[in-house]
């Protein structure tokens, strides 16, 4: 008769023990998910800033040709040139200087 009372309890016992061991087996694969998860976020994120740090050095070049370009088109020289050959102005003669105080 001893052996019927204890037998409940073994059971009992053993499905606290396998409840636990089922939970704690969620919990660990729980936590490497999510340390996957954590890891492959962070890999995206570096591989957004190397894009982002290649776009921004192919801007600056841009930026740096451009103002190249701007400074040439700005140049006195070349609207002078511009002036006399295109549009046939001549720099005025002095008799064609007013000033005005």
């Amino acid at each position: 008769m001893v052996n019927r009372r204890y037998k409940p309890i073994q059971r009992a016992s053993r499905r606290r023990w396998l409840a636990a061991a089922v939970l704690l087996t969620v919990l660990i694969m729980g936590e490497f998910l999510f340390y996957a998860w954590c890891r492959v976020q962070c890999l995206q994120a570096g591989y957004a800033i190397n894009a982002l740090l290649q776009q921004n050095q192919k801007l600056n070049a841009l930026q740096s040709s451009l103002r190249v370009e701007l400074s040439r088109l700005k140049a006195p020289k070349r609207i002078v040139g511009i002036a006399r050959q295109k549009l046939g102005l001549e720099m005025p003669r002095p008799d064609q200087v007013i000033t005005i105080r």
